[in-house]
């Protein structure tokens, strides 16, 4: 009778957990042949397989990554996977800004046109400085994408109708930020819910100083995925979460789905500024809809990365 009432609970479980990793794939056929797009940390995880997608699409796919070995493996596979040959990656480190003032001065030298931006790049929840004396995961996952941008958007008015996708996380919910301490740095979980917090004030305000300009922006929260962020970490915590990545969290090919209907949908085009989960928009917490916070966060962003 226990083996019975064993079997029975394992298939019970087992139906429950398909049933909590199931999500929705982007059904929009839309091609982007003659269209460029920027994937940054496109060697590996949900950025990987969205430009699998894209380039499937028809698009030329430029990966952006810091490390030039990964990122020329990635592009093989992109390659392979997507058979097209309009794949290259470019050197970005988006913990040194001179790095990404580099990148952007090499590709508006070198590409004319760019269609679709995705910020994809991110630390996960590690105490550590970028090169400029940030804290690692606001310095890469919102500074270096908000510096990013801002050198990139003069070519994507120039190609509008365009896109900026921003990749966030729903645990931006659980930290609020302070400006007296954006750069806070001392519990690596709070540290990294700010800055998803922040990737999503970037994009609403994006999404506002573009209106009418031909460029929409989307903040995307892809789900949790089963990728390679826990290789910041212990032998033992890697172990214990590739259990719990595996009963719990989705492929990144089903992760990326949310970025690629962002990326094509004309749907997802009437609501930039917008935060989608699941290939749709989804409703954000009160104070993550403060237009006045996302305005000072853009105005201090501006000051830190010495734009203003």
């Amino acid at each position: 009778m226990y083996f019975l009432y064993t079997i029975i609970a394992s298939f019970v479980s087992f139906f429950i957990l398909k049933w909590m990793k199931k999500r929705r794939f982007c059904t929009d056929l839309t091609r982007l042949d003659g269209k460029t797009v920027l994937i940054t940390g496109g060697n590996s995880g949900v950025g990987k397989d969205s430009a699998i997608a894209l380039a499937m699409r028809g698009a030329r796919v430029i990966i952006a990554c810091r490390d030039a070995d990964k990122a020329e493996k990635a592009v093989r596979e992109i390659k392979l996977r997507s058979r097209s040959l309009n794949v290259l990656h470019m050197e970005l480190d988006l913990a040194n800004l001179r790095s990404v003032r580099e990148f952007c001065k090499s590709f508006l030298q070198t590409e004319k046109r760019l269609d679709i931006l995705i910020n994809n790049a991110a630390m996960p929840s590690v105490l550590d400085w970028t090169d400029d004396g940030f804290s690692m995961c606001f310095g890469v996952n919102h500074l270096g994408h908000f510096l990013l941008t801002n050198l990139l958007l003069p070519r994507l008015k120039e190609c509008a109708p365009s896109r900026v996708v921003t990749l966030t996380c729903s645990t931006y919910k659980y930290q609020k930020l302070n400006f007296q301490d954006l750069n806070y740095n001392l519990l690596p979980f709070f540290t990294y819910c700010r800055s998803k917090l922040a990737n999503i004030y970037f994009s609403q305000e994006l999404a506002r100083i573009t209106e009418g300009k031909g460029v929409t922006s989307y903040a995307v929260h892809p789900g949790f995925v089963q990728s390679g962020w826990t290789c910041h970490y212990s032998f033992l915590f890697r172990m214990l979460m590739q259990v719990i990545m595996w009963m719990f969290f989705v492929p990144c090919e089903i992760g990326a789905q949310t970025v690629i209907y962002c990326a094509v949908s004309d749907e997802a085009a009437k609501h930039s500024g917008g935060y989608f989960v699941d290939c749709r928009p989804a409703t954000l917490r009160p104070f993550a809809r403060d237009a006045g916070v996302a305005k000072k966060l853009w105005e201090a962003s501006e000051r830190l990365v010495k734009l203003a």
